[in-house]
């Protein structure tokens, strides 16, 4: 005797997605804001801005090292509200660092609204994006970015797949003209210029050297700006969504398309590679950024993909565009971003 066939997927995808209600949205504006406002500092301080170095040059030594670690949090404190005056009373300063925040959190709400698009379109409940403050050089950027989050369960694979992908391609359109603004109005050091040792230097994606390339502008002695630096960071997190693990972005359009042992086999893969690259970018170039990919990846690997009601596998036109979300990848992606010469 067959089982009874489950009706449940049918009758959740007929029932109307309630919109959220004023309280909710006010909640996710108040994270937007204070995003805003911790982005908009970490705009003008090093190595994103050009104004202030933290730790402050000045700072005294300190031969205690019990100190100096009792009396960081008071340290970080006032350099803090010193930043915060600064944008108060310097315009300048202000509108470099709103450059810098403004044009991340475009790039950052245009990925998350791709989701969150694709999600009312398939009808599956899901949250606002929850944007995600951190204080300015804890946090990269003054933000780990922002998420959504899905309630109710995926009805196919192709759902899977045109929600995962649905954030990195807009996240990338939308940072194409910051990229451009960034480079166009980017300086150039004279030829010849040397770096002194101990400078961090942002690796350029292929993206960002070819749009190098059709200015004319040598982006190995490129000074970076606000709009730069947005673009660096929205390509930063593109890339990083799309790598093939866990419940990544990339993690879902490997699932949809290959299927779940293939996604477990990619989550694998990626961990593996990343904690290389990572042992290399400490021992060539002296940073480790890459251990924080690594252990994200290996998080990730370790959480089951849900599974969709429907497991149909998906169309010729989705397998292209996901040859160009591989494309999107390959612009995107430097194996060291960050590098301390």
């Amino acid at each position: 005797m067959s089982e009874p066939y489950d009706f449940s997927y049918l009758l959740e995808n007929e029932l109307p997605l309630p919109l959220p209600d004023a309280r909710t949205v006010a909640k996710h504006i108040v994270f937007l804001l204070i995003t805003l406002c911790t982005a908009t500092i970490a705009g003008i301080v090093i190595p994103f801005g050009p104004g202030i170095p933290f730790p402050p040059a000045d700072l005294p030594q300190w031969e205690d090292t019990a100190a100096l670690i009792a009396w960081a949090p008071t340290l970080y404190s006032l350099f803090i509200v010193n930043v915060i005056y600064v944008l108060l009373t310097d315009v300048g300063l202000l509108v470099t660092g709103l450059k810098f925040s403004i044009s991340l959190l475009f790039i950052l709400t245009s990925h998350e609204m791709g989701h969150y698009i694709a999600c009312r379109i398939y009808r599956v409940d899901c949250s606002l994006p929850y944007f995600i403050p951190t204080p300015p050089m804890i946090g990269p950027a003054g933000t780990f970015g922002a998420f959504i989050r899905i309630r109710s369960r995926m009805p196919t694979r192709r759902a899977i797949f045109d929600i995962g992908v649905a954030g990195p391609i807009a996240g990338f359109l939308a940072l194409i003209p910051i990229a451009f603004t960034g480079v166009a109005t980017m300086q150039t050091m004279p030829v010849g210029t040397s770096i002194p040792p101990d400078t961090l230097v942002f690796a350029d994606p292929l993206l960002m050297k070819a749009i190098g390339l059709i200015f004319g502008k040598d982006m190995s002695l490129g000074v970076g700006n606000s709009f730069y630096f947005a673009a660096w960071m929205g390509m930063l997190v593109t890339a990083l969504n799309l790598i093939p693990s866990g419940q990544l972005d990339g993690g879902h359009a490997i699932y949809a398309a290959l299927g779940e042992k293939i996604h477990a086999w990619t989550g694998k893969i990626a961990f593996v590679a990343m904690a290389v690259i990572s042992i290399l970018g400490m021992l060539v170039y002296h940073s480790p950024s890459g251990f924080l990919i690594a252990i994200l990846l290996g998080v990730m690997m370790r959480i089951p993909h849900p599974q969709p009601w429907d497991e149909t596998p998906l169309d010729g036109k989705r397998k292209a565009v996901a040859i160009i979300t591989l494309l999107i990848f390959i612009l995107c992606f430097v194996p060291f971003p960050i590098k301390i010469t």
